[in-house]
């Protein structure tokens, strides 16, 4: 029973996302029935007008233009965050590690924060904020693997106390660069960028995210046992021949640069690369094999909901979709955590 409970657990998830992406393409200002979402999604597919041109109806704008580029951003972007998150605790060996640990949400707060009230960035256009954003998260994940091969080769605690202490003077820049700028109208759009919001998505940009995030979770897909590995210690996969320490540095690399990706898009999203991995660990254990791919549709699941919710909860109104994933996600993450347990790292 417990070599199929994984398969059994990926069956009911691929319904659960199969049945919410229908309903998400329903639900919001404008109800919509299934036989007008078919007749859209099969005229968008087959018919030679773009999508995006002009005149084509109010039902396929709201379809094409706005709901399914929002569902695809909130799943690729939850399917990421999950991903990193067990990334992330694998490689620091701590199950508090979430994709944002080592350095890239204050990196990328301080990228948010330079563009919003300095101005850099500014000739990049109205997506500037998410590409100072990018460049300072994966900036400062580059500066904790350098700082951290000072003296010795990293290892995961250098690793964790390095990016905490860049953490700490990246948070002391931005809150300097806000204090100082005495801007209302930045300080409630850096807030907003802060909790995250699905409202800017386009097509231009999701036909390179999409094609990152998944390269990037099929990557770490063919990584499972190195990933397993360092749950056992670097002394224990020395013994048997693996040397950790580059698969450390390629490993967050390539994390920071998904990570980097869904921030430019979508802003900060916390909670989600925290909670999604401890859930399915509850139910399948630790085995990265199964972890990576069941992480990451449970992720896409959390986030294609919260982004519904954020949609509807007040008319007229966009709540930050941070807010609906701590309102989500800590109930559970307590309950579980109360009721079941699990081994991580070997140690029950």
């Amino acid at each position: 029973m417990n070599k199929i409970r994984p398969y059994i657990l990926m069956v009911m998830l691929v319904v659960i996302f199969i049945t919410e992406f229908f309903l998400s393409l329903s639900i919001g200002s404008v109800h919509l029935g299934i036989k007008h979402i078919y007749n859209a999604l099969h005229t968008g597919i087959f018919s030679d007008v773009p999508i995006i041109a002009p005149s084509q109806g109010p039902v396929h704008d709201i379809i094409w233009l706005l709901r399914l580029p929002r569902i695809l951003l909130a799943a690729i972007s939850g399917a990421g965050l999950a991903v990193g998150g067990a990334v992330m605790q694998a490689i620091v060996k701590n199950p508090l590690a979430d994709p944002y640990i080592l350095g890239i949400s204050s990196g990328a707060s301080l990228g948010a924060v330079a563009a919003i009230f300095l101005g850099f960035g500014a000739f990049w256009g109205t997506n500037f904020i998410g590409v100072c954003s990018f460049i300072g998260a994966f900036g400062i994940s580059i500066l904790v693997l350098v700082i951290s091969q000072i003296g010795k080769k990293s290892d995961s605690v250098k690793l964790l106390l390095t990016g905490m202490a860049l953490n700490m003077v990246c948070a002391a820049i931005a809150s300097f660069i806000i204090y100082f700028a005495n801007d209302k109208e930045g300080m409630q759009t850096v807030v907003f960028w802060l909790m995250g919001s699905f409202s800017g998505a386009q097509w231009d940009e999701l036909h390179v995210i999409i094609p990152i995030v998944f390269l990037g979770i099929m990557f770490f897909w063919t990584q499972h046992r190195i990933l397993d590995m360092m749950l056992l210690g670097d002394q224990t996969a020395v013994t048997l021949g693996i040397n950790l320490y580059k698969y450390r540095q390629l490993y967050l690399l390539i994390s920071a640069f998904i990570i980097g990706f869904i921030v430019y898009a979508c802003g900060m999203i916390g909670f989600v690369g925290l909670i999604v991995p401890h859930v399915i660990r509850i139910f399948i254990g630790t085995c990265h094999r199964y972890l990576i791919p069941l992480a990451a549709i449970a992720g896409a699941i959390l986030l294609v909901m919260a982004d519904v919710l954020c949609r509807v909860i007040i008319n007229d109104t966009e709540i930050p979709v941070g807010i609906i994933v701590s309102l989500i996600g800590a109930p559970g993450f307590v309950y579980l955590i109360v009721k079941k347990s699990y081994s991580f790292g070997g140690e029950e």
